[in-house]
């Protein structure tokens, strides 16, 4: 009987990743096209509006950037972990969690000017989600215990603490009864760029360009690079996996939790549970096309913010903004399935193990 096995290229075309990006923008783009006619939409109007809202002018791109700084962080968070072969599934959580401990500093330390309140509140969104990776990287580096389910676990517990806190502690005694946290000092808000662009982009991009360098010009990059693909090599060398794995993690986390503290202060004006508003998970997608690249995060983040902008304006012409989520799966489904047939091809085994290239 007959089976296809996948055989890996004697010569791979080069950029086949970015190449790959380009067709996943295209294959899901037609996919998304052929959904919207079924629905009895005009694709051409749909996407159109689309572009104009993301795109379209300098208005129009600073909600685009805007959307894509936090993709950008939560993005590079987990490509710090992949770097390492480790995957973090909990950026959202680390948000949350980067997020509360940012309020609460505001709440005890509002009377400190502008910039060094800024300055105190990124820092402890970077401690708050340092410390809710803690547990996962102190299991994974000692115990072995997959950082897969525990740091998404711990996004529910990071959640359920902040709907605790705003009925509680926390709670504004302005709220005339409903569940509210109060309003972070109005000191505490980002500069702003241009439009709704703060400097948390020029944070998100220093961010990416640091990492960048690290990873690829340092020894530091070097041994985690060198711990993730190979294991017994980086024993052999001195290298402790160990070490390696909890700085990879908690770097990783606190990469996420500054992600909250930046979307407090640049974005919203109060901690809800709704902050993280699924930019953690978006940041998964993000990493896994940029091949854990952190020049690779900047453009599928950019690209997705403009999705997810594009997204929202379209329920004007009655299409609902759900659009823009499934764009973001088939972007990744047809990219990862460029990337396959780009560096293998397919070929037919029967029992007699003849293969035959289709």
């Amino acid at each position: 009987m007959m089976r296809p096995v996948l055989v890996r290229r004697d010569r791979v075309l080069p950029a086949t990743q970015a190449l790959g990006f380009v067709v996943g923008i295209v294959g899901a783009l037609v996919l998304g096209a052929i959904l919207l006619l079924v629905s009895d939409n005009n694709p051409v109007e749909v996407y159109e509006r689309m572009f104009d809202s993301a795109l379209g002018g300098i208005d129009s791109l600073s909600r685009t950037l805007e959307r894509a700084t936090p993709l950008a962080l939560t993005g590079l968070a987990v490509a710090v972990a992949g770097s390492m072969g480790l995957w973090n599934i909990g950026a959202e959580g680390q948000m949350m969690a980067g997020a509360t401990l940012a309020t609460g500093v505001a709440m005890m330390t509002d009377g400190l000017s502008g910039p060094l309140l800024i300055a105190v509140m990124l820092a402890s969104g970077v401690v708050g989600g340092m410390v809710l990776m803690l547990g996962p990287a102190l299991a994974r580096s000692y115990l072995g215990v997959s950082e897969i389910i525990t740091t998404l676990m711990l996004v529910y517990v990071s959640i359920r603490v902040v709907e605790w806190l705003e009925v509680g502690h926390w709670k504004d005694a302005g709220s005339l009864g409903f569940p509210r946290i109060e309003e972070v000092p109005a000191q505490a808000a980002l500069p702003g760029l241009f439009g709704r662009v703060n400097i948390g982009a020029l944070i998100a991009l220093g961010l990416l360009v640091v990492f960048s360098l690290a990873v690829s010009r340092t020894a530091w990059g070097y041994e985690l690079r060198l711990a993730g693909s190979s294991p017994n090599t980086a024993r052999y060398a001195g290298v402790s996996l160990r070490r390696k794995i909890l700085a990879a993690l908690l770097l990783s986390g606190g990469i996420a939790g500054l992600a909250g503290a930046v979307q407090l202060t640049g974005t919203e004006v109060r901690l809800t549970p709704g902050l993280s508003n699924g930019f953690g998970f978006s940041g998964i997608i993000v990493a896994a096309l940029a091949l854990m690249r952190p020049s690779g995060v900047a453009v599928v983040a950019f690209v997705f913010g403009a999705v997810q902008v594009g997204g929202q304006s379209i329920q004007t012409l009655g299409v609902s903004s759900a659009i823009s989520t499934i764009l973001q799966a088939m972007i990744l489904f047809s990219a990862l399935a460029a990337v396959v047939f780009f560096n293998y091809r397919v070929r037919w085994a029967g029992a007699a193990s003849e293969h035959s290239d289709v």
